[in-house]
């Protein structure tokens, strides 16, 4: 009889473990669009976790990039769970002032940089893997 309630137990803790996991987990998340964010006073890597912290919490955001010296933050997210100006609030919530610059599909961050969001650059690092110079599409306006 006791070995009996110490099973039931446990298996009771470990539905209940199995269950917290569940709901922690991302699924089906893609991101479908990119925002680039322009920041200000994010001037170290405690700055960058802190915003990459602030903007990971969000539910809908698939990945976030940090360009420290360039001010940039580049955002993949759900175009279905969060929109760009709530990112950008997000960031202005931590501590840091903040402006949607650019939005893009995920298609066309593909042909700006030539690689999916969230996958680092092989050369170079920072926005859109330009060393400190935002994306292309910065360039032209």
């Amino acid at each position: 009889m006791k070995n009996r309630m110490l099973n039931t137990a446990l298996v009771l803790a470990a539905l209940i473990f199995l269950s917290i996991l569940a709901f922690n987990v991302r699924t089906g998340i893609t991101a479908d669009s990119v925002a680039v964010l322009k920041t200000a006073g994010m001037t170290c890597g405690s700055c960058s976790s802190k915003i990459i912290k602030a903007l990971e919490s969000q539910k809908g955001v698939t990945a976030t990039e940090v360009d420290i010296d360039g001010g940039w933050v580049v955002v993949g997210y759900d175009t279905k769970t969060v929109k760009p100006e709530v990112l950008a609030e997000k960031v202005n919530s931590a501590g840091f002032g903040c402006s949607v610059h650019l939005v893009l599909t995920s298609e066309q961050f593909k042909q700006e940089t030539g690689r999916d969001i969230g996958k680092k650059a092989a050369v170079g690092s920072g926005c859109c893997g330009g060393k400190g110079g935002g994306c292309k599409s910065d360039k032209q306006s």
